[in-house]
């Protein structure tokens, strides 16, 4: 881990997660949770095994990551963040909101991974209708499942599959997240592929924030 030589907080919070690939790698942690180290390096398309192993040792030494053994009847090594790493969701949250403008221009062949959705999704989305009761939505795209739920006037995302959604979105990625965050109507979706099972009304009580960036 290379020094700044300053005496400042951004240069040495620089000096822990300012290398290539170790906020992704922290974006990983914050969204799915525990992982093994499988389920980093298929989350990080690119990264080298042996640069992913020595940014772990480096998030290890630095205390924002931990590792333990596996419970029965799982069995091998889970990283996990520390309740420092946890500290660093607002600052990935910042980081991905002044990067949406960029958004705009990126190549066909870039890679996107549904669960990347996560940290937007819990955070830039509110429940306009509280009073409803929760409501549960399914995301299937290419990848992984995503459940989006709506309780107690909070909204929260997480991997997996609903047990009774009261709407399935059927789709790429890309449309997906366009849609959930204003960017395409429900028919510009449809004619780009999507489908609806269940009530496509159920979007209407997933909005963004005021204050969210658009």
């Amino acid at each position: 881990m290379r020094s700044y030589g300053q005496i400042c907080g951004i240069a040495k919070a620089l000096e822990v997660i300012g290398d290539r690939w170790t906020l992704l790698l922290i974006r990983e942690l914050l969204t799915r949770g525990p992982c093994r180290y499988t389920d980093l390096r298929n989350g990080l398309p690119g990264i080298a095994t042996n640069l992913l192993a020595q940014r772990l040792r480096e998030l290890e030494r630095a205390g924002v990551i931990r590792s333990e053994e596996a419970l029965p009847p799982a069995t091998g090594i889970l990283y996990r963040l520390t309740e420092r790493g946890q500290a660093l969701e607002p600052i990935a949250k910042a980081i991905g909101d002044w990067g949406i403008p960029l958004l705009n221009d990126v190549a066909d062949d870039d890679v996107f991974q549904t669960h990347w959705l996560l940290l937007p999704l819990r955070s830039d989305l509110q429940d306009t209708a509280p009073e409803r009761g929760p409501v549960e939505i399914q995301l299937d795209a290419e990848d992984e499942p995503i459940v989006v739920e709506a309780v107690d006037g909070t909204v929260n995302a997480y991997i997996g599959r609903a047990q009774d959604p009261a709407l399935v979105l059927h789709g790429s990625g890309r449309t997906i997240t366009r849609l959930l965050f204003g960017r395409i109507t429900l028919a510009e979706a449809r004619r780009r592929g999507l489908r609806i099972d269940g009530d496509p009304g159920q979007l209407e009580r997933f909005r963004l924030k005021l204050d969210a960036v658009a």
